[in-house]
């Protein structure tokens, strides 16, 4: 990343950020944040300071809107509405996610948004070890089928909405994800229950701040390496 680069991203003229390379100079704490975050790191790796860690703790807990138990105890609105309100993007990143999957109002949403907001939809790959194993995790073993239920209700939008991207993974997943610009839901993954009785973190990210900014990378990288949805893996045939 250039000092241009990094100047832009922060809201600075490029000659400070230049100071705080060539000179040493301490920024203030809030460029101090949003430089780390940029740049993807700890704040404390780029300026050793006795407060900043203490500081960026309670930053990112302040991230953290609400914590519900379990997911079967958020408001059955919220993950439509917070989709509602987007203006840039939508990221969804499960194994199979089939409520959503089975809510009209919701692929009504997704419909109306996806031709100003950039949608990504990332499921499970129904063949694959991950998505076994999550299943028998859970006692049931059948999320590979829970997979293909969810892509024949999402088929309308497959097949008449390119501009919703939809692709499979194989990743062992450790948490559902479901951003909307700046907030977020993530519903943890735990041995041995279904999704829906593990706790839920509803975030909203606040500049300089590590939590929402490590959930978004996860969804990324998961991006990166999933491959598109074919009609063998809705069918199984």
């Amino acid at each position: 990343m250039t000092i241009e680069d990094l100047a832009q991203q922060i809201g600075v003229i490029p000659k400070t950020v230049e100071r705080w390379v060539t000179q040493g100079k301490v920024p203030y704490r809030r460029h101090q944040y949003a430089t780390a975050a940029a740049l993807r790191v700890d704040v404390t790796m780029l300026w050793a300071d006795s407060r900043t860690q203490e500081s960026a703790t309670d930053l990112s807990k302040a991230e953290i809107v609400t914590v519900y138990p379990h997911r079967h105890v958020v408001p059955t609105d919220i993950w439509r509405e917070m989709c509602e309100r987007a203006e840039e993007r939508i990221d969804i990143l499960v194994y199979a996610g089939i409520g959503l999957a089975e809510d009209p109002r919701f692929l009504s949403v997704l419909k109306a948004k996806s031709k100003k907001v950039a949608i990504r939809v990332l499921m499970g790959d129904p063949a694959c070890e991950a998505v076994l194993q999550r299943g028998i995790d859970e006692g049931h073993r059948i999320m590979d089928g829970k997979i293909r239920n969810a892509l024949v209700n999402y088929r309308p939008l497959l097949t008449s909405h390119p501009e919703i991207m939809f692709r499979l993974h194989d990743t062992v997943l450790y948490n559902s994800i479901y951003r909307a610009d700046d907030e977020m839901l993530v519903n943890t993954h735990v041995y041995g229950i279904g999704a829906y009785l593990a706790p839920v973190l509803h975030l909203r990210r606040l500049p300089g701040a590590g939590l929402f900014g490590t959930f978004a990378n996860s969804v990324e990288q998961t991006w990166e390496g999933a491959r598109p949805v074919t009609e063998h893996d809705i069918t199984g045939a």
